[in-house]
């Protein structure tokens, strides 16, 4: 416990988490806790379907004003999670702000623990909560590596491609 309260002093709350989460599981094993238990006790204990998840992560970030949300089936075409979510912030304060937001609301109203990275940078955040994988961008960020469009169909991309080109 000495630990946990160390890393929640210094507001280190996921190194807290993952202690704790260490201890929970080492005592459970000193007291003959069975070999198929889940090797963190503090993993999600109420498993949250992937539509549900996306329409909840979808909902918070419009709420933020999160721009151009776009969601992409991954089913059938990814093992990495259900959905892929690529939405854009006006500025690196504003893609910051929402993935911290974002990860808070997970954490407290879901009681999922987020992994992200480019958080102090703010000009590409990624959210990995499971089922859902989130992107936040910036706008030009998002111009020039164009993620969506790796996930589209042959024909969705030839459309796309149609549709932003200049007409005379």
């Amino acid at each position: 416990m000495l630990h946990l309260h160390y890393a929640q002093r210094r507001g280190d709350d996921r190194r807290a988490t993952q202690e704790d989460d260490v201890l929970s599981y080492a005592q459970s094993a000193a007291n003959g806790a069975a070999a198929s238990e889940p090797l963190m006790s503090g993993a999600v204990t109420e498993r949250h379907e992937g539509q549900q998840l996306l329409d909840f992560i979808t909902h918070t970030l419009d709420q933020d004003k999160a721009e151009d949300i776009v969601s992409i089936d991954l089913r059938g075409k990814s093992e990495i999670a259900d959905f892929l979510v690529v939405c854009s912030g006006r500025s690196t304060r504003q893609v910051s702000a929402m993935a911290s937001k974002l990860s808070d609301v997970l954490k407290h109203e879901r009681d999922i623990l987020t992994r992200d990275e480019g958080r102090d940078q703010g000009d590409w955040v990624l959210i990995d909560a499971g089922d859902v994988i989130v992107h936040i961008f910036r706008p030009e960020v998002r111009d020039f590596y164009q993620l969506e469009k790796m996930w589209m169909s042959p024909d969705e991309a030839k459309a796309d491609l149609q549709r932003k080109a200049p007409t005379d």
